[in-house]
């Protein structure tokens, strides 16, 4: 946000909400609610795996932060970005 840039939220687990359950084929995706709002989505980038859990984030929409999130993950899962850094972060000793 001090940036000023867009930014998009992904998870592997769901932090806050409630949902349905998406689709078994990619791209499928249930609302991600708080109350009645929709936050997010729950997001199947593969199909059969288990879905991402995608948020709105700062100077992007829903729609926008999908797109994205499905363009970054074209082989695995996780997006390409948040998959590398995963990595990276069990890799680093202590």
């Amino acid at each position: 946000m001090l940036m000023d840039v867009p930014a998009v939220g992904v998870a592997k687990s769901r932090l806050v909400g409630r949902h349905g359950e998406p689709g078994a084929a990619r791209r499928d995706r249930a609302p991600l609610l708080i109350e009645d709002e929709v936050v997010g989505a729950v997001l199947r980038t593969r199909t059969g795996t288990r879905p991402l859990y995608v948020s709105i984030g700062h100077r992007i929409c829903l729609e926008t932060a999908i797109d994205y999130v499905m363009r970054c993950a074209p082989r695995y899962r996780l997006p390409e970005t948040t998959r590398r850094a995963d990595r990276l972060s069990r890799a680093c000793p202590g």
